[in-house]
């Protein structure tokens, strides 16, 4: 999942951006609203962390931009414990959800997959595809009750995969998972990606449409 962290504070952003990435996460960050406008643009993700004290202006100027233009993107305010007024605001203007500083990294972590999950319209916190089952909290999957160990990247496209079931997926819509803006891609990293995947779940369970991207095979 790719979450944009729009945060000034120079430690909590890059503190986000390796926690998040260790949670399973692909985090891109930028500091101020114009930058935030300017990454929304051209960009979509899964989710965004949005502080609503920035240097040029407030937080709920991005949200309002989000939602004006009828972006659902889910948006977890970061705000101070005790402003209750701000979270009113914030949720009032088409926030998802916010979290207090000074705040738990696995309660950000936490919340983010509940609001991804409720965007996607699961109810469960687990995904299921024939025999395979996903567990984005702890990044496990299983084959038949079995533990299939995957690396993060091949997690990653196997969760995108799982989201959307039965949807084919392009090759640029699967590294806008995987990387951030600010990360090389090596060319054929995503289809070395899926070679690994089907080595270890069997090469019928990822189908190649031809000329459009992946998708999963099979019937549920």
């Amino acid at each position: 999942m790719r979450i944009l962290v729009v945060e000034d504070d120079t430690i909590l952003r890059d503190g986000l951006k390796v926690g998040l990435s260790i949670a399973g996460f692909s985090a891109d960050v930028v500091e101020t609203c114009e930058e935030a406008h300017a990454v929304l643009q051209n960009h979509s993700f899964d989710a965004l962390i949005l502080d609503l004290m920035l240097p040029d202006g407030s937080g709920l100027d991005v949200l309002r931009f989000l939602r004006d233009r009828h972006d659902g993107t889910p948006v977890l305010l970061l705000t101070a414990r005790d402003n209750v007024s701000d979270r009113i605001v914030g949720l009032d203007n088409g926030a998802d959800d916010y979290v207090g500083k000074p705040f738990d990294l696995d309660e950000v972590t936490a919340r983010l997959r509940a609001l991804v999950r409720r965007s996607s319209g699961r109810v469960r916190s687990f995904l299921e595809w024939r025999d395979l089952r996903l567990d984005p909290s702890s990044q496990a999957v299983e084959r038949s009750g079995e533990l299939v160990r995957l690396s993060r990247r091949e997690f990653s496209i196997l969760h995108a995969l799982m989201v959307h079931p039965g949807q084919i997926l392009s090759k640029s819509q699967i590294e806008d998972k995987l990387y951030g803006w600010q990360e090389e891609v090596e060319s054929n990293a995503v289809e070395v990606h899926i070679h690994h995947l089907r080595a270890k779940l069997g090469a019928a369970m990822i189908q190649t449409v031809r000329g459009i991207g992946y998708r999963l095979g099979g019937e549920p």
